[in-house]
């Protein structure tokens, strides 16, 4: 992933849709289409490359359909044009977080004043466990 996501126009294939919305908004929510729904098409997309495109379909598979589309929904706002922007940062968000390289953990050495500590622990806790009992005199 050379430059950033946001920068190479994939909004022009994202396919936005509106419909009602669920929750409050009084007589407003009845007429008023203002839940957005953001389908992008991987396979189809001109601007990802075929190792981008399989490396999303890999960490983001619950959220694409069987044709191959992720599909996001956004209805936290009473507003359509307010969830159309939420939609969108959220796509760019899960593209980012799928296309992001995991580091490589470094293995290290457990320090000896640890193991020091954790045997001197377990020899204490073993004395304390041991003169719980009957003694035998």
């Amino acid at each position: 992933m050379a430059e950033n996501i946001r920068d190479r126009g994939l909004e022009h294939e994202f396919k936005i849709s509106a419909s009602r919305s669920s929750g409050p908004g009084g007589q407003n929510v009845n007429k008023v289409n203002t839940k957005v729904e953001l389908r992008f098409d991987i396979n189809a997309s001109l601007v990802l490359t075929q190792e981008e495109k399989t490396r999303i379909f890999e960490k983001l598979s619950n959220h694409i359909t069987n044709d191959g589309e992720l599909l996001l929904f956004a209805q936290d706002s009473r507003s359509q044009l307010e969830n159309r922007e939420i939609a969108i940062e959220k796509c760019y968000s899960l593209l980012e977080e799928a296309l992001k390289k995991q580091k490589r953990r470094r293995k290290t050495r457990v320090p000896a004043a640890v193991k020091k500590k954790r045997l001197d622990e377990k020899k204490k806790r073993s004395r304390l466990k041991a003169d719980r009992g009957w003694k035998d005199e």
